[in-house]
């Protein structure tokens, strides 16, 4: 399993706007081949500043499943104007897990 991890700045102000349209969008990255989970968190410190945590089967499921894909073309469609600067995205692997 992959972690896909992006910090969004959503532009001030924009911030509910944001949250009802990514809630809307939600679900075309769920339908996608490859995709496990994901979840929105904001940030306590900085109004503006997102969290988005996605698990992926494999690096490829995100960057050429999804990425690839006219249902991207519709994900950025609907979120991608929010960003301000545009986000990075960083992948993880699953090095230690310490269960309950």
């Amino acid at each position: 399993m992959i972690l896909e991890v992006v910090i969004l700045d959503v532009i001030p102000s924009r911030e509910k706007e944001f949250e009802s349209a990514f809630v809307e969008a939600s679900s075309i990255i769920a339908s996608m081949a490859g995709y496990a989970s994901h979840q929105l968190q904001h940030c306590l410190e900085k109004q503006n500043r997102y969290l988005l945590l996605v698990q992926w089967e494999t690096v490829e499921a995100h960057t050429v499943g999804f990425r690839g894909s006219n249902e991207y073309q519709e994900w950025k469609k609907r979120l991608h104007h929010f960003y301000d600067p545009f986000p990075a995205v960083e992948h993880y692997e699953m090095i230690f897990e310490n269960p309950k």
